[in-house]
């Protein structure tokens, strides 16, 4: 083994070599830092799949709650993280109604008050992923929000298809959020707002998540009279681009469908069709998809088991 000696230095001043390695560690100790939360932040944005292929929505449900606190963390870090922004508008929306809102569906009928409390946090969750998908959008396009109000069709056109998705997940978060705020005048009136992000999107890339902007529209359109710009024939034509897009793979645009045109129009018939075509969907033929479409088959069968309460005979 050899000797170990301390070093001799033949002077005070430590050799510039050595001065100029400690400076940069000193120096670099945020941009390491900087590299270590991008990195992550990178891999959580692109993460979305382990969860998207899991056949367990509840665990899924309890899972999630830590994986956007855990984003929200990184953001602090990194407040311009495009992919963290992301992940944070569609990770809030997505888990806002599929485990908070839809459970206030199912709940109302036995206990309307916790329906209500439930409600209102999904509408908190909404608004959050509402500020998240605005400061995604705001890292390209500084001042967008005030922008858009002034002039959407302006502030829009800027914008391309990389911005797809923060366009439609922010769109749709400030819809739902309106949808659960009726008595908001302020926040209703930004509707227009919404379908201009969603329609901007649209144009850019239809085939965006095998055509889901198009889901939007089945609602947007079928849950409208005809007498405020709604059309069911506009909705059918959606609903027929999403399942050619996704070559009949995703539930979504079926329920979508009918809960807002069937019901609308009382058509049983249709309504029931549409569900038992959502129902037949094999969730593991397109295993990506696997959790959306257990969640839409869940409220596929609620609705069915309220046709009696939806339909008058």
């Amino acid at each position: 083994m050899l000797e170990s000696r301390p070093v001799k230095m033949s002077s005070a001043r430590p050799p510039s070599s050595l001065v100029a390695v400690a400076l940069a560690v000193a120096l670099s100790g945020c941009s390491i830092k900087g590299m270590a939360v991008n990195a992550l932040g990178n891999a959580l944005a692109k993460g979305g799949t382990t969860y998207a292929r899991d056949d367990d929505p509840d665990l899924v449900g309890e899972a999630v709650p830590f994986g956007l606190k855990t984003i929200e963390s990184l953001l602090d870090e990194a407040p311009r993280h495009k992919g963290l922004l992301f992940a944070a508008v569609s990770g809030f929306m997505q888990y806002g109604y599929a485990f908070v809102q839809q459970e206030a569906d199912f709940a109302e009928a036995k206990d309307f008050e916790r329906a209500t409390a439930l409600r209102a946090r999904a509408r908190r969750l909404y608004r959050r992923a509402l500020e998240y998908g605005f400061r995604g959008l705001e890292v390209d396009f500084p001042g967008f929000r005030e922008r858009l109000r002034r002039d959407p069709k302006a502030a829009l056109a800027g914008t391309k298809k990389a911005h797809v998705p923060l366009l439609y997940w922010t769109g749709l978060a400030w819809g739902a959020a309106i949808a659960l705020s009726k008595e908001d005048s302020e926040l209703t009136a930004d509707q227009n707002l919404v379908e201009a992000l969603e329609r901007r999107a649209l144009e850019l890339d239809e085939t965006y998540e095998r055509g889901s902007i198009h889901d939007f529209f089945v609602a947007y359109e079928g849950g409208r009279p005809a007498s405020t710009g709604g059309s069911a024939a506009r909705a059918r034509e959606h609903l027929e681009r999403a399942l050619s897009l996704s070559q009949g793979s995703r539930v979504a645009p079926l329920v979508a469908y009918a809960e807002s045109v069937a019901v609308g129009s009382q058509d049983r018939a249709e309504f029931r069709r549409l569900l038992e075509q959502a129902l037949a969907v094999d969730v593991n033929k397109a295993p990506e998809l696997r959790l959306s479409n257990l969640i839409y088959q869940k409220r596929a069968r609620w609705l069915l088991g309220r046709a009696d309460e939806l339909f008058i005979e």
